[in-house]
């Protein structure tokens, strides 16, 4: 392989990084479901807010359970997503830019290819 096109390189890591992203969305809202659906936010939630309320328990502690809901986690994720999209995408056409100028000094990559029989 002598050279790598960058356009080329650039749509398809676009692509993969919007599927993983997708993938990723995906995953973080079933974790958050489940973790929820068995009680975790609530049992930790509990335990902080116990542990932060003051001496006098007037004032109440930290709820765990209005920060970490599924629309704030998502919106989070979402970000993180789109920020990875852009890096991915960045960064293998970068790397394509520089296969294709190191290919110009050694010749590239030298694949054979054998038919199993």
């Amino acid at each position: 392989m002598a050279r790598a096109d960058p356009w080329s390189v650039m749509k398809v890591s676009f692509l993969l990084s919007i599927a993983l992203g997708v993938c990723t969305i995906v995953a973080v809202a079933v974790l958050w479901m489940v973790l929820d659906a068995i009680g975790v936010f609530s049992t930790v939630g509990s335990t902080i807010s116990d542990a932060t309320t003051a001496e006098g328990g007037s004032s109440g502690g930290f709820d765990l359970v209005s920060f970490l809901s599924l629309s704030r986690v998502l919106v989070i994720t979402t970000v993180i997503a789109v920020i990875d999209v852009v890096l991915a995408t960045a960064l293998a056409t970068l790397g394509a830019f520089i296969y294709n100028m190191s290919a110009g000094f050694v010749g590239g990559v030298e694949l054979t290819l054998a038919e199993d029989e």
